[in-house]
């Protein structure tokens, strides 16, 4: 049975993405803040509720979630956050390192935890963005995250040399998240936004079906690399 470690599955990919799993038969450990109700009671599915952005509790959550684990084969970093849409002369620093917690700094407590507990992982893929090369006006906090978090995966990968790393850039998925930025945003000022609305986009389910048929091809790239859906 393929055993894997997702986080952030309360909502959007994480939740299509253990559900998706869960169908397919795989045994699936989750860490999040909250567990879909009717996921509850799955027997495949080991759930340790965490809020990532309280990094002193992480450690031990990841502990007792994959603590008897084993091999896992693969583990994907999907929890993570947005902010506010506004100018970087707007944001403050204190904003800034909220989303930069989850993003980036809970996914290198994460990998640590498993690196101290011996745990054989085949496969990291965390979920980027292209937003960390876009770099569009708004977008400040995000942007600044995703482009730390492929760093940090590149630099996990000259380390974890018996797993590949990558992180991935999955397209443009209608989630709760995506739903308030296109709500929220003054698309006059900040244009990405509405070039987003316009886009087509894929339901969480069909990113969730997507991407699972490009988690092996990740492997014929070198590990570290950071790589869109789109261009594959």
């Amino acid at each position: 049975m393929k055993k894997l470690l997702i986080t952030g599955i309360g909502s959007g990919l994480g939740e299509a993405l253990a559900r998706f799993y869960l169908e397919k038969g795989c045994e699936v450990y989750a860490l999040g803040r909250r567990i879909p109700r009717d996921l509850e009671a799955t027997a495949a599915l080991h759930f340790v509720q965490c809020d990532l952005r309280r990094l002193e509790y992480t450690q031990g959550a990841v502990r007792d979630l994959v603590g008897n684990a084993g091999e896992l084969d693969l583990v994907l970093l999907n929890a993570g956050i947005l902010g506010e849409i506004k100018d970087m002369t707007d944001t403050a620093l204190y904003e800034i390192e909220a989303v930069m917690t989850v993003n980036v700094w809970a996914n290198k407590v994460l990998l640590d935890t498993l690196i101290d507990l011996d745990t054989t992982v085949a496969q990291v893929v965390g979920i980027s963005s292209g937003a960390a090369v876009n770099c569009n006006r708004g977008w400040n906090a995000y942007s600044l995250s995703k482009a730390a978090l492929n760093t940090l995966l590149k630099l996990y990968a000259r380390e974890m040399e018996a797993t590949h790393i990558t992180s991935l850039a999955p397209g443009i998925i209608w989630t709760p998240m995506l739903k308030r930025v296109i709500d929220e945003t003054d698309k006059l000022r900040y244009p990405s936004v509405q070039r987003i609305d316009d886009a087509a986009k894929m339901t969480p389910e069909e990113a969730a079906r997507l991407l699972d048929a490009t988690f092996p091809r990740l492997k014929r790239y070198e590990s570290g690399s950071f790589l869109d859906v789109r261009t594959l």
